[in-house]
């Protein structure tokens, strides 16, 4: 069966080299988070690295279509580290980019490192770096900062991505580069287009946090969760036309170079022995937003504890 293509870069794209440099760099870079996000108190932030966990997962299975039959989805990195700061936001992003991978094949094992690099850390430092100098601004000026911080987000994730297939000797780089970027500039304005309204509604309901992260009630964690289930309702829904990366292989010629993971537990969103699609879909969709928040949780209360045994005696 050939490997289906869903949002991430699959195995047999990116050469041995690359993906290894790439699984090392995304370590290293985890691991600072880890250790930032645990010495700022990230257990009081738990309910809503949940939240936005879940939401992020459950909006990534739904593409949206663009131009020339090319669907796109949201990334969520920019929006998650306006809401949660950056350390937080790359552990949250990595819980959801690592459960896609192992459990749905959306994307490969090996290649997992440079989706994590280019999905989970490169938006996050786009989206805090650049909407920091803001934060303070009018209503207005912070909304067109994130989508243009969403936007930028989106087309940088896609050029990194286009270096690393270069670097593979997968395509030449005057193909990769204006094609990756082309089609992701368009991706891009559906990405700030949700970017704004999520941030909008937070904006309206909790303003504190699109400043500095704070503590999050339980209300606003069962209200995340509720939409988080409903976006899940609409995956059956999503968009069928190929996404940036697969359109941009088919048309270049390597699409046939993907490989099938290792791992089969759910394939391709979807729970093994249901005969109806759109149900095995939402019900897949709702195992990967459960496990999403739960490793979330595990891996923030874990880091705090370490801190807090690392922490001297006085």
């Amino acid at each position: 069966m050939a490997p289906l293509i869903l949002l991430h870069i699959p195995d047999g794209f990116l050469s041995l080299p690359v993906a290894l440099a790439c699984w090392l760099g995304a370590v290293a870079i985890e691991a600072i988070a880890a250790r930032r996000a645990a010495a700022m108190a990230v257990d009081r932030r738990v309910p809503l690295m949940g939240v936005m966990a879940a939401f992020i997962f459950a909006a990534q299975m739904i593409n949206f279509p663009v131009a020339g039959g090319t669907s796109g989805h949201l990334i969520g990195g920019a929006l998650v580290a306006i809401a949660l700061g950056p350390w937080a936001a790359m552990i949250v992003m990595a819980s959801v980019i690592g459960t896609q991978a192992l459990l749905f094949q959306d994307g490969g094992i090996l290649a997992l490192g440079a989706n994590i690099l280019n999905m989970g850390v490169v938006p996050v430092l786009i989206g805090h770096g650049l909407y920091r100098p803001f934060a303070g601004a009018s209503r207005p000026t912070r909304l067109a900062a994130v989508g243009v911080v969403a936007w930028l987000s989106v087309v940088a994730a896609a050029t990194l991505t286009a270096l690393q297939l270069w670097l593979s000797g997968t395509v030449a780089l005057g193909l990769a580069m204006p094609a990756m970027a082309g089609i992701h500039a368009l991706i891009g304005l559906g990405e700030a287009a949700i970017s704004v309204a999520a941030l909008s509604f937070i904006g309206a309901t909790r303003p504190d946090l699109t400043a500095v992260p704070a503590k999050s009630g339980w209300g606003w964690t069962v209200g995340g969760a509720i939409a988080a289930i409903a976006i899940v309702a609409l995956a059956p829904f999503a968009s069928a036309n190929p996404d940036g990366l697969e359109r941009v292989a088919a048309d270049l010629g390597f699409l046939g170079r993907a490989t099938n993971s290792p791992f089969s537990l759910l394939p391709n969103y979807a729970i093994p022995g249901i005969a109806d699609a759109s149900v095995s879909v939402i019900l897949a969709g709702l195992v990967g937003v459960a496990i999403v928040v739960a490793l979330t949780a595990i891996l923030a209360r874990t880091m705090r504890r370490g801190t807090r045994g690392a922490e001297p005696s006085v």
